[in-house]
């Protein structure tokens, strides 16, 4: 069944990149925005993700210059910083092996729940492990490798496949946001371009933390929308087996 609705949500957003200074949102809504975002899909329920919403004119104002200037961060009246913890990977497993121990209780657990306790509490160290000497980098590839001469094998190595996990799961989250904020009737615009180290340390994150967007949010104008939209035709991107 076609949906007209969602149809409508994905036609109208737009990165808009000039914001009506004049129009402000309320914080309810980046606040169910954000909810919603909370419900995106991500890989293992790890959830390996912190949202840092900057609204106050004097945050606003430091982060602007962090944002190379551009306009919509100039007039942007909200922005929303997403940011991947995968530094948090221990408090995120154990908290969902509590989630799992808490719905067992008394009873004898299920096989499904088994499953759920060997998956927290042996697979998740096993993929985000980490050490100096890379030992635990070195033990994921020999798994990989020798898994995968006799069957189809997740191939998980070192420090740039953690990353992927990561940003990918944040990147959603941030998809889900902006289509909220569209449905709203309200725009954003992805920034790509920001000055990370600076970001990092005027939200004061850890080391093992990393900026995956920030999203400007406000109002848009019509100037602020630069040009048609203009894809690569579909038939180049989209191939069917």
């Amino acid at each position: 069944m076609f949906s007209k609705e969602f149809e409508e949500i994905v036609q109208r957003r737009r990165s808009n990149r000039r914001f009506d200074k004049s129009i402000h949102l309320e914080d309810d809504v980046i606040k169910r925005s954000l909810e919603r975002a909370i419900l995106s899909p991500n890989s293992s329920n790890m959830q390996l993700w912190e949202f840092y919403w900057i609204k106050s004119e004097v945050e606003k104002a430091k982060l602007v210059p962090l944002c190379l200037g551009q306009s919509a961060a100039r007039t942007a009246d909200h922005f929303m910083v997403f940011v991947t913890r995968r530094d948090l990977w221990k408090l995120r497993a154990q908290w969902n092996l509590q989630k799992i121990k808490h719905a067992i209780g008394a009873h004898t657990p299920t096989k499904l729940q088994k499953r759920g306790l060997e998956y927290y509490g042996k697979l998740m160290p096993i993929v985000f492990q980490r050490d100096i000497f890379g030992i635990s980098t070195l033990v994921r590839k020999w798994i990989c490798f020798y898994k995968g001469l006799f069957k189809p094998f997740m191939r998980m190595g070192g420090n740039a496949d953690q990353r992927v996990i990561v940003h990918k799961s944040c990147a959603l989250a941030a998809q889900t946001f902006m289509l909220s904020i569209s449905a709203e009737g309200f725009d954003s615009c992805p920034l790509e371009g920001f000055d990370s180290k600076g970001v990092k340390k005027l939200l004061n994150l850890p080391a093992g933390a990393e900026v995956n967007m920030i999203v400007a949010i406000g109002k848009g104008t019509e100037e602020g929308v630069y040009n048609e939209r203009l894809r690569v035709p579909f038939e180049e991107v989209v191939f069917v087996k």
